[in-house]
């Protein structure tokens, strides 16, 4: 597979949650960022009223400021020096692994976390780590926690 070349230094899509494991994939890409001298886009998808009886509201609107709020606060968590010289963040609404897919499109790399659940079930990817691992258009990293 060859990667796609969006400029010098080319760019890193990170996936973002507001969770921890997306917390580390986001500090694992901002230093890979800034190892390689690439563009990082931290991307985190929202959804809407989705199963919610009765909707809490007829507007969207809340979910797409928590994914907003929540994803600046993941931002500017980045301690100053670990921070790439480039940077954008923005909000998609759709499911999070179809969005990441769509993003890999234009990505050198495509970096995601892993919310293992220990034990047996911790040696199995979560679903969106699996699902952008079998159908990213880039290479991915998945960033484990370290034991």
């Amino acid at each position: 597979m060859t990667a796609p070349q969006s400029g010098a230094g080319g760019q890193i899509v990170v996936g973002v949650d507001g969770s921890a494991p997306s917390a580390r994939a986001l500090r694992w890409a901002a230093g890979e960022a800034s190892a390689r001298g690439s563009r990082l886009e931290a991307i985190q998808a929202w959804e809407g009223n989705i199963g919610v009886i009765p909707p809490p509201s007829a507007s969207d609107e809340p979910f797409k400021r928590h994914a907003n709020e929540s994803l600046a606060a993941a931002v500017d968590g980045l301690p100053a020096d670990e921070r790439p010289a480039k940077i954008d963040s923005r909000t998609v609404q759709g499911k999070a692994a179809a969005v990441l897919i769509e993003a890999s499109a234009g990505a050198d790399l495509l970096v995601v976390g892993s919310h293992g659940h220990g034990g047996v079930a911790g040696a199995l990817l979560g679903s969106v780590s699996r699902r952008v691992a079998e159908h990213a258009h880039c290479p991915v990293v998945i960033v484990r926690e370290s034991h």
